[in-house]
């Protein structure tokens, strides 16, 4: 897989892959194409047997930060609803495998939402979250006001969103924006060892568990309650249900296939 603005390991190591943003003199400001190649990468490795977890990273120094403003400053409302700003955003939510976020100096406006799009973040203790797109005259497009809302609550977002101030790991991880903080040398180390301790478990358990918690998001809890149930039936016809129970009997590590 080869691309501009993205960098590709598909084997970081065992079951893990990495996805780099880059382009470090914009300080990896997502244009059009930055995303599309995004959405080509995960798609390729959704469907990559070799691939269990998915890390998405921009660096040590800056995840994004943010849109690429000169690429829509004289846009029209039409041109935006015509080049479907947002449509290669949609493949990282439907994208079937987890996916990590590893968040290093600012992840703002579109690179905060392209965080929380993902399943989970790792954040060092440089990065910054903001929304401050009210600052030039608009405002979130690519889930800010809803993501962000569902994660730290509305008067937080609220005010976020409402002044653009930016919020520190810190206060990112006690408003449960994120999983945790840690030292920038640590950052990548810290996604590996979460994203090895995913890659272990079955794939299909994994799969259809990631499902049922976004599911949480877009159902009554009557619904969600069934929505889990009826995937959790759906693991016991897979190999690996039968693996993961034997070997727990015979108290031995499952060797999990993904079938």
């Amino acid at each position: 897989m080869n691309f501009e603005f993205i960098r590709v390991n598909p084997q970081a190591e065992a079951f893990v892959a990495i996805i780099e943003l880059n382009r470090p003199k914009e300080l990896n400001a997502l244009n059009r194409q930055l995303m599309s190649e995004v959405m080509d990468a995960l798609k390729a490795l959704d469907g990559d047997d070799q691939v269990r977890v998915i890390i998405l990273t921009g660096g040590e120094r800056v995840f994004a930060a943010g849109a690429d403003i000169k690429q829509m400053a004289n846009a029209t409302a039409m041109d935006m609803v015509n080049v479907d700003q947002f449509s290669t955003w949609d493949q990282i939510r439907k994208t079937k495998k987890p996916v990590i976020a590893a968040v290093s100096g600012f992840a703002l406006g579109g690179g905060c939402e392209l965080a929380m799009t993902c399943d989970m973040i790792i954040a060092s203790e440089t990065a910054k979250f903001g929304q401050p797109e009210i600052k030039i005259g608009t405002m979130p497009g690519a889930g800010g006001t809803q993501r962000l809302t569902r994660a730290v609550g509305k008067v937080m977002a609220m005010e976020m969103v409402l002044t653009g101030k930016f919020i520190s790991a810190e206060e990112a991880w006690q408003a449960g924006l994120i999983n945790r903080v840690v030292p920038v040398e640590s950052l990548m180390d810290e996604t590996l060892k979460l994203a090895r301790e995913i890659a272990r478990q079955s794939p299909v358990a994994v799969k259809l568990a990631k499902e049922s918690v976004n599911n949480a998001f877009n159902s009554t809890l009557d619904e969600g309650l069934l929505f889990e149930r009826k995937n959790f039936y759906l693991t016991f016809s897979s190999e690996d249900q039968k693996e993961g129970m034997s070997a727990f009997i015979e108290k031995r590590n499952p060797e999990f296939k993904g079938k």
